[in-house]
């Protein structure tokens, strides 16, 4: 089981990794507009393609997660595509 996320300990729009936890790999406290929120994002144990792909795969991959998520990561900080685009992408 996932260890409790304190946002009053959480930075603002800073992902850390969860690796105790069964299905997310990162958490954030996302702000913006005076709002907060917990956002559990990417799929635990499954790596992006990062900033950088080598292979025609991982370029491959890396172009149908930004156009299969384009609408959401449009959405800004407060979405999870947005924080997933980010640091997994």
């Amino acid at each position: 089981m996932a260890k409790p996320v304190k946002k009053s300990a959480m930075k603002c729009n800073k992902p850390r990794r969860t690796p105790s936890h069964p299905k997310k790999s990162h958490v954030v406290k996302a702000c913006s507009g005076g709002k907060e929120k917990i956002i559990r994002f990417g799929q635990q144990g499954v790596s992006g393609a990062g900033k950088s792909p080598m292979t025609a795969k991982q370029k491959a991959r890396r172009k149908s997660f930004k156009a299969r998520h384009a609408k959401n990561i449009a959405k800004g900080k407060m979405s999870a595509a947005y924080w997933a685009d980010k640091v997994k992408w």
